[in-house]
């Protein structure tokens, strides 16, 4: 099995509950994903009941289970010896912040070393891609049902492997003359869109970066300013000579829709959208905007105007070869409900509100 089939193989065991096997030249790890577990996996898994759980830096050290330099490193994991205790309802609550207030946690939990550090990160990064909590139970050198490197996790869905798959010509509300672009890695099924609007005369296109939100984009909510913006850039794009909409597939700051209404219940205990993030166990921002790179590439765009407040789409252009020569504000109205998110947006995560 090549190393890209064994890598979306392995996002399938893990979505159904089957323990996966992740190599690497350190050495060897099987995980199950707490989350999928059941009573008669995780003993098939698992029939001495050894296995040590293994959680991101920043959940383990939200419940004092780490340092804070170890939650400040994204991506690793930090592995946590088993107890007696340690069934899988006390995995659960360890992995699920939701049930952090319900579920008073037993400890004393003693984070232990971990031969594999390379492959216990790409647990973490295979749990993101596949929409689950990064958590897992673990076993040294142990078996799965599917067999992945590391490195084939890593370049899963590897923007370089973007192609277009089809465009056609859309006539849309803000402008009857537009044309949809379909791009796909057949790698993770990924579907992104680019919306042109206008006809392209050589200058910089205004580009905006919208990154897929159901609830805000369709349902309208009010918890976020997603819709917007996004209705606000088709209007200052068809204003404008000519430009482009790219309608990323990152819900929920990449860490997909169910996890991101996992964040939205932490938000309702008094969370704010960043500590929220943290506490699920994934980085503040998850997104790759190489693949918004790669997107324009793919159109011939390699100059931009970036209609944006958020400097690290700016950052995330410039390192994939994306120059953006104009930065263009894009602010909205605050109203009762997301005005807490847009100051956390603007204090802790640098935006130019």
């Amino acid at each position: 099995m090549s190393d890209l089939r064994a890598a979306a193989h392995a996002l399938d065991a893990l979505r159904r509950g089957w323990p996966v096997r992740i190599s690497s030249p350190q050495g060897s790890i099987a995980v199950l994903a707490v989350e999928t577990a059941d009573d008669g996996r995780l003993a098939a898994f698992d029939p001495a009941a050894r296995a040590d759980i293994l959680l991101s830096s920043g959940r383990a050290a939200t419940l004092k289970l780490a340092n804070q330099l170890a939650a400040a490193t994204p991506g690793t994991a930090v592995r946590i010896e088993r107890a007696p205790w340690l069934d899988l309802p006390a995995a659960v609550a360890l992995a699920d912040p939701a049930l952090d207030l319900a579920t008073p946690l037993k400890g004393p939990y003693r984070a232990v070393s971990t031969a594999s550090p390379e492959a216990a990160a790409a647990a973490l990064r295979l749990a993101r891609l596949a929409g689950l909590l990064p958590a897992f139970f673990v076993i040294d050198g142990g078996a799965g049902e599917v067999e992945v490197s590391a490195d084939a996790i890593a370049d899963q869905d590897a923007p370089v492997r973007l192609v277009i798959a089809a465009r056609a010509r859309l006539p849309v509300e803000v402008a009857e003359h537009s044309e949809i672009v379909a791009f796909r890695n057949a790698d993770d099924a990924a579907e992104h869109v680019a919306l042109i609007i206008g006809t392209p005369d050589g200058t910089p296109p205004l580009v905006r970066l919208h990154s897929e939100c159901l609830t805000g984009d369709v349902l309208g909510s009010l918890k976020c300013d997603c819709g917007p913006q996004l209705h606000a850039a088709l209007h200052e794009i068809a204003d404008s000579a000519w430009g482009i909409l790219l309608y990323l597939r990152q819900e929920g700051r990449g860490i997909g829709l169910v996890n991101k209404l996992r964040a939205y219940a932490l938000q309702d205990q008094g969370y704010d959208t960043v500590d929220a993030n943290v506490r699920l166990g994934f980085d503040i921002d998850a997104r790759d905007f190489g693949v918004a790179a790669r997107m324009l590439t793919l159109l011939g765009q390699d100059k931009v105007r970036l209609l944006t407040n958020n400097p690290a789409k700016v950052a995330g252009l410039e390192a994939s070869g994306v120059t953006v020569v104009e930065r263009v504000a894009h602010a909205m109205e605050a109203n009762p409900h997301n005005r807490a998110y847009l100051d956390t947006k603007r204090d802790r995560t640098g935006h130019q509100l």
